[in-house]
């Protein structure tokens, strides 16, 4: 965020080397304008800082739940692998039923159609 801060920099003294005059109603605008400006990279910059602190944050309760829920469902890959099996009986596979090849140049209202 350092290059807010140098460009609201650069603004303030670029105000100041054009002798704006701050009595004038322009010279007022434009001082208060560049004020509010580096309020605003203030508060973005304060914002950024309480993100990253955030973001720490919850990576650590991440981990954390992570490690409990290691422990309360005591995950083991390779306990629960189960290999396929090729002899495997499908009770939902219909044998009577009729499949259509699709051919993906048919159109889909001929195929309904029949």
């Amino acid at each position: 965020m350092d290059y807010l801060y140098q460009k609201v920099s650069y603004l303030k003294g670029l105000a100041e080397g054009l002798g704006i005059d701050e009595e004038s109603k322009e010279g007022k605008l434009l001082i208060h304008i560049i004020d509010a400006l580096e309020d605003f990279a203030e508060v973005i910059d304060e914002i950024i800082e309480d993100y990253e602190s955030l973001e720490q944050y919850v990576e650590y309760i991440d981990e954390d739940l992570t490690d409990v829920e290691d422990e309360l469902y005591d995950f083991d890959d390779e306990d629960d692998y189960q290999p396929y099996d090729e002899d495997f009986d499908d009770d939902y596979f219909d044998e009577d039923f009729e499949y259509m090849d699709f051919e993906p140049e048919e159109d889909i209202e001929e195929i309904i159609e029949e």
